[in-house]
């Protein structure tokens, strides 16, 4: 069984969580998600089955989108809803000033990574040494922030929030967004509700929730598994001469004769490579010269995945 499953993960859940579901639902061990997702929120979580889990590092690096509330005149310790309450403030800016304060907020920023992310520290993830009762000091993290789009406010409550939206790069945290946000704003601010919205390619329309998946399982419906090249669209795709398939496939490099189809512009980056009759057979890393070298081999039909 191999492919990608486009997931409605729900609050309250770990994606490592959704994990240890699909593997006791599928009977498959190699399972694994596309990029953590707060337990407390909801969203898009792409998560590849087989020989599909060595995609996985490219769909992580996609970008993403999500739907979240900043609420201004109050902080916690974990810079969300959830945590201990920090500080109070009351809040004299209007809303059109902290609008003002979008275009400082977006572009390319760093962002120190909070206490509850799964960032590693000493082997140990950030959020382990957090329930430990531990603040170690952390590096700041370039992210891309594209653009931040209000969608509502209220601006008459003791703490004043606005629903927006925000497209952005791997690794970019939104809860520490709305707490540069309150500290910019002078006030302070969490983020008090957020939903992922899109994961590179997989959005909430096309997400199956764990009770859909498990009585499609039951039916024998196998419409949810989308090919495991779904999600590497960003990629350049060839097409591999059907006489060279088989070296391919023993993981001999192709030279320009060998295949048809537009290099990315730089060498050095990744393709992926079909056969003639749009099989899905690997993906390499191009070079200078023009020539594939083949690092992931797949080798299987696209939309056809074996199941076990």
């Amino acid at each position: 069984m191999d492919g990608i499953i486009s997931v409605l993960k729900p609050p309250g859940m770990t994606s490592h969580d959704v994990v240890a579901v699909l593997r006791r639902l599928l009977g498959v061990r190699a399972v694994g998600h596309t990029g953590t997702l707060d337990p407390g929120a909801a969203g898009a979580l792409p998560v590849c089955v087989g020989k599909a889990t060595r995609v996985a590092e490219f769909i992580a690096a996609t970008g993403k989108a999500y739907r979240a509330e900043v609420t201004f005149g109050f902080t916690t310790d974990t810079l969300d809803g959830f945590g201990r309450v920090t500080s109070r403030q009351a809040v004299r800016a209007t809303y059109e000033e902290a609008l003002a304060l979008i275009p400082a907020l977006t572009g390319r920023v760093e962002q120190v990574p909070p206490m509850v992310s799964a960032v590693k520290y000493g082997g140990k993830k950030l959020y382990e040494l957090a329930r430990q009762g531990q603040e170690v000091e952390r590096r700041p993290r370039e992210a891309l922030i594209e653009a931040i789009r209000p969608v509502a406010y209220n601006w008459k409550q003791e703490f004043p929030s606005i629903l927006f939206d925000v497209f952005c790069s791997k690794g970019t945290y939104i809860r520490t967004l709305c707490a540069d946000w309150g500290d910019k704003l002078g006030s302070g601010a969490c983020m008090t509700y957020l939903l992922r919205t899109r994961s590179g390619s997989f959005s909430l329309d096309t997400a199956w929730t764990l009770e859909e998946l498990t009585q499609a399982v039951q039916q024998g419906d196998w419409s949810f598994l989308l090919p495991a090249d779904r999600g590497l669209e960003h990629l350049s795709a060839l097409t591999v001469k059907e006489h060279r398939i088989r070296a391919l496939l023993n993981g001999l490099s192709l030279a320009a004769p060998d295949y048809s189809g537009a290099l990315p512009q730089a060498p050095g980056n990744w393709v992926r490579l079909y056969g003639p009759e749009g099989d899905f057979l690997a993906l390499g890393l191009s070079d200078e010269q023009g020539q594939i070298r083949p690092k992931k081999v797949f080798g299987f039909e696209t939309g056809a995945e074996e199941r076990s």
